[in-house]
């Protein structure tokens, strides 16, 4: 596991927070909530990439 992962994931969480905050004191709140989904999705697509990753290594390392 790269250390670029964890710095591509505390950078999007920092850019969604702020964002968001953002849309909250100027009172858009579905905007922020959208915001909000789209940054975790994109994390979730960062992660689902290594998942696949490691099950691959298992399957090689146990032969299945």
């Amino acid at each position: 596991m790269d250390i670029d992962l964890i710095f591509k994931i505390a950078g999007t969480g920092i850019i969604v927070a702020v964002l968001s905050l953002v849309l909250k004191k100027a009172e858009r709140d579905e905007q922020a909530m959208m915001t909000t989904l789209a940054g975790l999705i994109v994390v979730l697509m960062l992660v689902i990439d290594q998942i696949s990753e490691l099950f691959n290594t298992v399957k090689a390392v146990f032969g299945l």
